[in-house]
């Protein structure tokens, strides 16, 4: 996996946060998410965003964190919600009725009129 490759200090601090080294053998393969898993960590950050601030006028560049079902282990979790945000902007016209109706209760700008 790389383990090896990190200089001890690197190794501790993973150790610290509960990340141990793989064991001899073990292959580990990055978790692949499916659209609408994505799609609902996405949504869930606008949703506290949009209740927190009362709109959706999120930079670009803004990063979002929200809690995850970690077995209530308070695991976070990183959204670049600005960046989803925008991009769903530019492709509304792409959404099915379902995810437009969900984006609906934000009160969103559409990036051209009379796209949705």
């Amino acid at each position: 996996m790389g383990w090896d490759k990190l200089v001890p200090a690197q190794q501790y601090l993973l150790e610290t946060l509960g990340i141990e080294a793989p064991e001899e053998g073990e292959v580990l393969v990055p978790v692949r998410r499916s659209q609408d898993e994505r799609w609902d960590t996405n949504l869930a950050a606008a949703r506290q965003f949009h209740a927190r601030e009362g709109h959706l006028s999120v930079p670009r560049k803004h990063v979002g964190v929200i809690d995850v079902d970690g077995g209530g282990e308070g695991v976070q979790q990183a959204v670049k919600l600005g960046a989803w945000l925008d991009n769903t902007r530019r492709w509304v016209g792409k959404l099915g009725a379902q995810r437009r109706a969900q984006l609906a209760g934000f009160g969103l700008q559409w990036a051209r009129e009379g796209s949705v």
